[in-house]
Parts: C-alpha cells; sequence; structure tokens
C-alpha cells in the first residue's frame, strides 16, 4: 500500500510518522493561508515551498556529504569529503539564482534530484530499495556511490509554525558501494562503509534553527547501526529521532544536545529524553557557511567526527558505540 498524495482533496494533511510511502508531495493543493486566514495565490505557494537532499557515506577512515537545495530563490549544491587519517578536508560549493540548473522532483520514493552548474552535476537518482549518488566535476572529480537496503525508512509530516508544515524522509545505516576520485587520489567502499539519506520539503517557518546528527556504521560484530536525531524542527508532538539496527527503524524521544556554539571544535554531547541515547561527539573538521541576504540568511556548521557512549535498542539492550563516525550540525535559516 502506498499514500497517493501527502495533501488531501481539503488541502489539508494528517500529521505523524507515515507507515506507508508517500508517492507524490502535491504541495500545491495545500491550503496556504496566511496568518490572517487569507488564502494564499499559487504564485505564493509555489514560492514559499523549499525542498532539500543530504546523503553521507562513512567509508574507512573518510566521510563524504553531498546536498542539493531548491529555495526557489536561489539553488545550491555542495560536496565535501574528509580524510581522517591525513586531515584533508576537500570541499566544492556551488549557487544558482533562482534555482536554475537545480531539480528536485516532489516524489520522496521515485524522484530525481540534480544540480548543474557549467561543468559540475550532481545527481541523486532513486533504484529500488536505494539510491545512486554521481557528481562530476572539474579537477579529476568522480563520484559514483550506491546507497542499498532502504527498506525501512522514517517517513514524518507535522505542522511548522502557524501555517506550514514539513515532510522528511530519512534513513541511516545503509550499505554503501563504489568509489570517489578526486585528481589523483580515490577512496572506495569496503564492506563496512554505511550511509545515510535525508529527504525533507515542505511550507517551512519563516525562521528555522536546529541541531542534528547523524551515524551510519558498522559494530564489532558486524551489525549496521544508524541514527538521526534533531531538535528544533519537526517536534510538533512528534520527533524525527530514530535508530536503524541491520536496517530495522526504532523510533526515539526528543533529543537534547548540549554544546558550546562560540567554541569551535569543543565536544558536543547528545541524549534522549528516554535515555536510550548517550553519546559524546569529538569533531575534527567543520563544512562552514554564513550568507546574510537580507529576505535569505544562513549561518551553517556542520562538523565531522566521532562518537563514543552508547544506544539502547527496544529490547533494553545497550549497545556500545566506540569510535563510529558521523556528523553534527548546527543551523540557523531565513527562507
Amino acid at each position: 500500500m502506498t499514500i497517493k498524495k501527502l495533501i488531501d482533496s481539503k488541502g489539508r494533511f494528517a500529521p505523524g510518522v507515515l507507515s506507508q510511502p508517500v508517492e507524490e508531495i502535491n504541495y500545491m493543493d495545500y491550503d496556504l493561508r496566511t496568518v490572517m486566514d487569507k488564502p494564499r495565490t499559487r504564485f505564493a505557494r509555489r514560492w514559499r515551498f523549499n525542498q532539500f537532499q543530504f546523503v553521507s557515506a562513512t567509508g574507512p577512515g573518510w566521510v563524504f556529504g553531498m546536498a542539493l537545495v531548491d529555495l526557489k530563490l536561489v539553488g545550491s549544491g555542495f560536496f565535501y569529503l574528509y580524510d581522517f587519517a591525513s586531515g584533508q578536508m576537500l570541499e566544492q560549493s556551488f549557487m544558482s539564482p533562482l534555482a536554475m540548473g537545480t531539480r528536485i522532483e516532489p516524489s520522496p520514493e521515485r524522484g530525481q534530484a540534480s544540480f548543474r552548474k557549467g561543468k559540475v552535476s550532481m545527481r541523486i537518482l532513486p533504484f529500488a530499495g536505494g539510491r545512486a549518488i554521481s557528481v562530476s566535476a572539474p579537477g579529476g572529480i568522480r563520484v559514483e556511490l550506491a546507497l542499498k537496503e532502504d527498506n525501512d525508512p522514517l517517513r514524518l509530516v507535522c505542522p511548522a509554525g502557524y501555517n506550514g508544515w514539513v515532510f522528511t524522509r530519512k534513513s541511516a545505516g545503509l550499505p554503501v558501494e563504489g568509489e570517489i576520485r578526486w585528481g589523483d587520489q580515490i577512496w572506495r567502499c569496503d564492506e563496512g562503509t554505511r550511509g545515510a539519506i535525508d529527504w525533507s520539503c515542505g511550507f517551512m517557518r519563516r525562521e528555522t534553527a536546529w541541531n542534528w546528527a547523524s551515524l551510519a556504521g558498522q559494530l564489532p560484530g558486524g551489525r549496521s547501526l544508524g541514527l538521526n536525531l534533531a531538535a528544533g524542527v519537526n517536534e510538533t508532538g512528534m520527533t524525527e529521532n530514530a535508530l536503524w539496527l541491520d536496517g530495522q527503524c526504532q523510533t526515539l524521544a526528543a533529543a537534547r544536545f548540549s554544546f558550546d556554539r562560540y567554541s569551535a571544535g569543543s565536544d558536543w554531547h547528545v541524549t534522549t529524553a528516554d535515555g536510550r541515547v548517550d553519546l559524546r561527539f569529538v569533531p575534527a573538521t567543520a563544512r562552514k557557511e554564513k550568507l546574510n541576504a537580507g529576505i535569505l540568511a544562513s549561518n551553517f556548521r556542520q562538523y565531522v567526527g566521532t562518537f563514543n557512549g552508547t544506544v539502547t535498542d527496544e529490547g533494553g539492550n545497550k549497545i556500545e558505540v566506540e569510535g563510529l563516525q558521523g556528523f553534527m550540525e548546527d543551523h540557523f535559516a531565513r527562507w
């Protein structure tokens, strides 16, 4: 069974965690209104709808991240690779006015996403049970990755602000195959490489701020572990917090992030209200970006580093997390 359209015939959505996949995010059918209850025009509905996707892979001693963003007034794409052994951070970032060259189809399961600018091409293409990631850019940059066994994602739709909503589809701990070439250097996936997918869209709050944690790795016994935690967004009586063990999704309670925003490189501590997550994070590097263009603004810090601590499964079994690598994020956005 699938949900054909997210928005019903009366222009409404049903908030909550969704057990079935959604074929189409028919956002133009939503009854979007002003805070004084005046119906918004079709133009406003089109231009206030935001979409973004982030995919990552954690390989033997390296981490790769890539994002595609469509904010209508601007489109952007970035990708980077951090090598823990050498401390080398390689990154590329691009912006395009009016989101020219940016395409994100509003279909969480089968929609394609791409960003093109000049000789740079970035794509996320769905296939049965996964996503294919490709990047081609000058300087001998070629990325070909396949995130597989994406069979139990967390799907959530919840209110945002007074009259908006956010839909997200997330997976973590997915097996990854492929390689990354950057000039004359090559990083290859192995049997322990794991990845994550974040597919999000909606009529988001005009000003939004959040913290986010993502972990995808393999435990010493061979089990796959994935984790997604967030605070500050998607929390209207429900959360996007989840743990994946061997591909099976388990929901978690609200998350709390403790860190010093103004002390770059300081450690983080993240826990959940149900006591099932207690992790320390030591950052190794960060990708930072500040934009203040009046209408649009972003203060973005995405850290790459190492997690240590414990997570607990639904059966009460405590799992030691030692030296697994992943991401932490601190982000303010005005869109």
